[in-house]
């Protein structure tokens, strides 16, 4: 066995199977220390992946040559496109997951990745020297040196779980917490604070009356993740069901506040937001008389369900008493109560835009360390981590993905700039191109980057190639074929649109709403490329104009990301900035005069001033 690697990464969650297999598929000798080989890409909390904004990461993973999108289309049991009735800068993919599978996917994967390696264990120290990481020592007293070491440690560092006043040291349920390695980072000048999340309870199905839920089913359609044309879902389809809460279950939540760790002091942590107990719904929004349930399966032949709107750390009986009030659960068995988490995480201002911390040498941090919450998140971090720590041990420019790349570029730079003060949870409205950072389009974005730097495979540049080909000649053959009046009118009249009076280009029918080329494909076109590129080019087609718009604004911003500023500067000679300004920009150190520009604090008259001290 061999203790000395290129690459050492620290945690075998979402963010850390990307970055290890990201590095070795670079041809760095890796290492993956997880706690648990049979708990790799454990789904801690639904075991679903994609969703609002996150869906557009998983496709841009995929889209560098990464594998979630791979194993969410093969172990998928429900897919859905969200938002389908808005514009296309908002439709996000989303698949309910086989939670069990999906381990299983992607340990077959890491396994037959060469270069990598997993040993399992727990790591409790680092190793420095000379202002470097060199390596890790492990609970079993093993020692790894490394070029590069990457955290990825989730929820475990100093985890403590919440049910009522029961509380467990672990990271998740039934798994023990890792120590030492925050109280170590601190001590060399690291920061540090507390944050939490939860989880809802796990119910069994076969207690459930269907009957008196409503079915939502998944899209039967050609929509996926992976932009691989021979990776498909495999896996039978299931249905979600929904249901609501309502006052009664509201009175029974109301009466184990008192006992609830978020109300009586026993969690003093920062929680999410966006993404609330049912405690805290209850008493956000005290107005609401009932709150939307999704009941949605484990896996493809289990009985277990994850009760999606129902997260929870109050007491197990007061849990079970407000289940029991939905009438569907009337008769209701759980697997297990919902809980509350919390765990340490480092503020991410301490990280350049390539992961790497400012404090030590190619040392990376991704995922929940970085204060994010979800899978996705975590996997977009874990592969530009992955990529960079490849770049410090062999060489190369370092790899970063501007705003208007992709919505991994937003969000490491929010957290780089900003900083964090709740678990940071990706959205649309993050997203300031979010036209041009559409789901259909991540691999025109970033394939090409991903494939110079040899993670991309060759197969991936093909089909992009093909589908450039297509969407332009499709786009040619819009803007060129002519439809005859009588031959269109029956469909237009069908879909209660004015009928025509003479013949039109088949572009001018397109920009009317409700018609789509996919649909005018199969009714009156000869047009019979894959469904995909079709719709690809229709988007093209019809948002030509706000595209357009978007990329000449994203060029103005740009020429300030071209303007590098680190180091230039001793802000705090500065006068002429503000204080706030003068101590932000110190502290963070910004790469470039646009990153300055979207630090809290700094107003555009500090901009000018940098500016003007710049000759420009």
């Amino acid at each position: 066995m061999d203790f000395k690697y290129d690459i050492i990464v620290v945690g075998a969650g979402h963010a850390g199977c990307e970055a290890a297999a990201a590095a070795a598929n670079l041809g760095s000798k890796t290492l993956l220390i997880t706690m648990d080989m049979n708990k790799i890409a454990q789904m801690s909390c639904n075991p679903a992946v994609g969703g609002i904004a996150k869906g557009q990461i998983v496709r841009e993973i995929d889209a560098l040559g990464g594998q979630m999108g791979i194993v969410s289309d093969k172990t998928a049991i429900q897919f859905r496109m969200l938002n389908r009735s808005k514009g296309p800068a908002m439709w996000s993919p989303r698949v309910q997951s086989d939670r069990a599978k999906f381990i299983q996917e992607w340990r077959s994967i890491l396994e037959n990745t060469p270069h990598l390696h997993v040993w399992q264990d727990t790591v409790t120290q680092l190793f420095f020297q000379d202002g470097e990481v060199t390596g890790v020592k492990t609970r079993m007293g093993v020692e790894f040196t490394a070029k590069s070491v990457v955290l990825t440690n989730g929820t475990f560092l100093n985890g403590l779980i919440h049910v009522g006043s029961v509380q467990i040291g672990g990271g998740r349920m039934s798994e023990p917490a890792s120590f030492g390695m925050t109280e170590q980072l601190q001590a060399i000048g690291f920061k540090t604070d507390r944050m939490k999340t939860g989880t809802p309870v796990r119910i069994d199905g076969r207690s459930v009356d269907f009957s008196l839920l409503e079915e939502q089913k998944g899209d039967d359609d050609f929509h996926k993740f992976s932009y691989l044309d021979n990776i498909q879902r495999e896996l039978t389809q299931r249905s979600c069901w929904i249901t609501y809460t309502s006052e009664a279950v509201h009175d029974l939540l109301r009466e184990g506040l008192n006992d609830s760790p978020l109300y009586n002091g026993q969690i003093q942590s920062i929680g999410p937001r966006y993404c609330p107990s049912i405690e805290t719904k209850i008493v956000t929004f005290s107005d609401k008389t009932s709150h939307q349930l999704f009941l949605e399966p484990e896996g493809e032949t289990t009985y277990e369900y994850y009760l999606n709107g129902f997260s929870s750390s109050l007491p197990l009986q007061i849990q079970l008493n407000a289940l029991q009030a939905v009438p569907a659960f009337r008769n209701v068995h759980i697997f297990r109560p919902g809980y509350a988490i919390e765990y340490d995480f480092f503020d991410p201002r301490q990280l350049h835009p390539t992961l790497e911390t400012k404090r030590v040498k190619n040392l990376f941090f991704a995922g929940q360390i970085n204060g994010t919450t979800g899978y996705e998140e975590a996997g977009g971090q874990g592969i530009v981590a992955g990529i960079n720590a490849h770049i410090n041990c062999h060489g190369g420019n370092p790899f970063t993905l501007r705003r208007d790349e992709a919505y991994i570029g937003v969000l490491i730079d929010d957290l780089i700039t900003k900083g964090v003060d709740e678990p940071y949870r990706m959205f649309t409205s993050r997203a300031e191109y979010r036209i041009l950072l559409r789901q259909d389009n991540a691999d025109e974005r970033l394939t090409q980057r991903a494939y110079d730097l040899g993670l991309a495979s060759s197969e991936r540049m093909i089909l992009l190639a093909e589908k450039r080909k297509e969407v332009d000649r499709i786009i040619d053959f819009v803007r060129s074929f002519s439809i005859k009046a009588d031959r269109i009118n029956p469909y237009l009249e069908a879909l209660n649109t004015a009928p025509l009076k003479h013949g039109v280009k088949l572009i001018d029918l397109l920009t009317r709403p409700h018609i789509d080329l996919e649909t005018m494909s199969r009714e009156i076109t000869p047009l019979k490329e894959l469904l995909e590129i079709i719709e690809s080019a229709d988007i093209k087609i019809k948002y030509e104009g706000y595209i357009k718009r978007e990329k000449l604004m994203a060029d103005k911003i740009n020429r300030l990301e071209d303007i590098r500023i680190k180091d230039k500067f001793n802000y705090n000679g500065i006068q002429s900035l503000s204080t706030e300004a003068r101590q932000k920009l110190t502290s963070i150190n910004p790469e470039t005069i646009a990153q300055a520009s979207r630090i809290p604090g700094v107003s555009p008259n500090d901009i000018s001033v940098l500016l003007v001290l710049l000759g420009r």
